[in-house]
């Protein structure tokens, strides 16, 4: 028995569309029904069904049961309905059928728009059914055209889209070319669904080692977490199951060769591989490389936040490139990564301790006790300003204080600060006094220096002029001649006698 010709194009549509034929037959339902509405001018609520046997549409009209009618067209009492049925009950829908002349162009048109409309919106809800199931997936496809810096990617089935945000900066693309990208979304809108790609999302690097690294493929490492900076740097953290199995050489490959095809599919972005631990600390040592981190501290659990010391020549290795090594392992192991040199940090501790001396002799003039002022330097307070400044609440919460010592403590440090401004202006005028007093010694000291009063040589030290003696006389030739003679010993009384008789001569 021959097919009927229109279960035929129903099935011919349903293979070229990839439409299962019930949606076909029940958009040619309702394109039949909308037509018959048309030439019937009615409106009444009109439906048809399909005999897939006979080929024809039966048409009828449907009115829903209920007490009071509002609608004649569409509405009948349960009196009514139970003489056509008597089953029939409210809200219940009773068929009517109705007798269709025979279509004309208008509602051949009418019925050829609804049935384009029906296929087109069923062929876009299969986009999405296949596409939804797929984000995170990567997909292959060819650059079809550009739209507004949006790339438009032929995909076979349907169209993808790259808008600008998703593109790497280092990377330029021609109409044809082949590209490879990570399905990260399907958005539904008029056009119809519309699959959004990312050559950008760190997914698109996990997606291209696992093509590339079986032991990643077949589950033996993972890849735990992944920070990227598209164009130019990526970070991945590796984990094995085996231990047996190094997790960042299985990465690398023999002579590079399986992370060199990541890096040239990516455009030449560097990839770093580090081995993910447990402890996080050591985590954030393997985050750095290929810095080396000397100490990592913990600053804060609740904020995530970790201080990194390394050595003065490491310094600018472990913060990279604009930053770029340090934010980048931060976002690899969820913390927020401070790194100090080693000399910074020494000037930082000797800071700090100053702080903390200064701290603890000003809060001894509140006349508080040692606990007390032990517990408010432990709590971070270092002046007298920062007591001022602190709510009551955030003071009552050191130990040892009450709402009475908070009080004496906020009174007690406003007068201190008074003093300690009084003692500041007292010791700057002393100052300027004694620098008042010491200038004047200073220009009589550079007026002596600039006329050269000075003892000259063979005065003595009142000013006056002596003779020079004959061992003088001797030694002083014996000097110019570069040999000192020995110079008989005399008595010294008798040389003091004659010196004195040629004076008084």
């Amino acid at each position: 028995m021959a097919q009927n010709p229109l279960i035929q194009a129903i099935e011919q549509i349903g293979r070229e569309k990839g439409i299962d034929r019930d949606i076909i037959i029940h958009a040619l339902e309702d394109a039949y029904a909308a037509a018959s509405r048309k030439v019937l001018k009615s409106r009444e609520n009109v439906a048809s069904i399909f005999d897939e046997e006979s080929g024809a549409f039966r048409v009828f009209a449907k009115r829903r049961v209920v007490p009071e009618i509002e609608d004649p067209d569409t509405e009948i009492t349960l009196e009514d309905a139970i003489e056509i049925d008597p089953n029939a009950d409210f809200d219940q829908e009773l068929e009517f059928d109705l007798e269709v002349p025979e279509l004309g162009r208008i509602a051949a048109q009418a019925a050829k728009q609804v049935i384009y409309q029906k296929v087109k919106e069923a062929e876009r809800e299969k986009v999405f059914d296949d596409f939804i199931d797929r984000v995170g997936e990567p997909i292959n496809g060819i650059v079809k055209r550009f739209e507004r810096g949006d790339l438009i990617i032929d995909l076979g089935s349907t169209e993808g889209v790259i808008p600008r945000r998703e593109q790497s900066r280092a990377e330029h693309y021609n109409q044809g070319d082949r590209m490879r990208a990570i399905i990260v979304d399907v958005e539904r809108s008029g056009k119809g669904p519309q699959v959004v790609l990312s050559r950008t999302d760190p997914r698109l690097v996990n997606e291209l080692f696992k093509m590339e690294v079986p032991e990643i493929y077949d589950g033996t490492v993972r890849i735990i977490s992944t920070a990227r900076d598209p164009g130019e740097r990526s970070k991945i953290a590796v984990l094995s199951r085996d231990r047996d199995v190094d997790p960042v050489g299985a990465c690398v490959g023999m002579k590079g060769n399986r992370v060199q095809s990541v890096i040239r599919e990516l455009r030449g972005e560097r990839i770093d591989i580090v081995q993910f631990h447990d402890d996080s600390m050591s985590f954030v040592r393997e985050a750095l490389k290929p810095a080396t981190a000397n100490r990592v501290n913990v600053k804060s659990l609740e904020d995530r936040e970790v201080e990194v010391i390394v050595a003065d020549d490491q310094l600018s290795q472990a913060i990279g490139k604009r930053g770029q090594n340090v934010r980048l392992a931060g976002r690899l192991v969820g913390w927020r990564i401070d790194i100090k040199s080693e000399t910074a940090k020494s000037i930082e501790v000797e800071v700090e301790d100053d702080a903390l001396r200064n701290a603890g002799s000003l809060f001894q003039r509140l006349g508080i006790p040692e606990e007390v002022i032990s517990a408010l330097v432990e709590a971070g307070f270092r002046d007298l300003g920062q007591l001022i400044g602190a709510d009551l609440e955030d003071l009552t919460r050191v130990p040892g204080v009450d709402i009475d010592l908070c009080l004496q403590i906020h009174d007690r440090a406003e007068s201190v600060i008074e003093e300690v401004e009084r003692e500041e202006i007292e010791a700057k005028r002393l100052a300027a006094e004694f620098a008042a007093q010491a200038e004047p010694v200073s220009e009589e000291i550079d007026a002596g220096t600039l006329l050269g009063d000075m003892p000259s040589p063979g005065a003595d030290s009142s000013g006056g002029i002596h003779e020079i003696n004959a061992v003088d006389a001797v030694e002083a030739e014996a000097a110019s001649d570069g040999d000192m003679p020995s110079v008989p010993e005399e008595d010294s009384t008798g040389a003091d006698e004659s010196d004195t008789a040629r004076r008084e001569e």
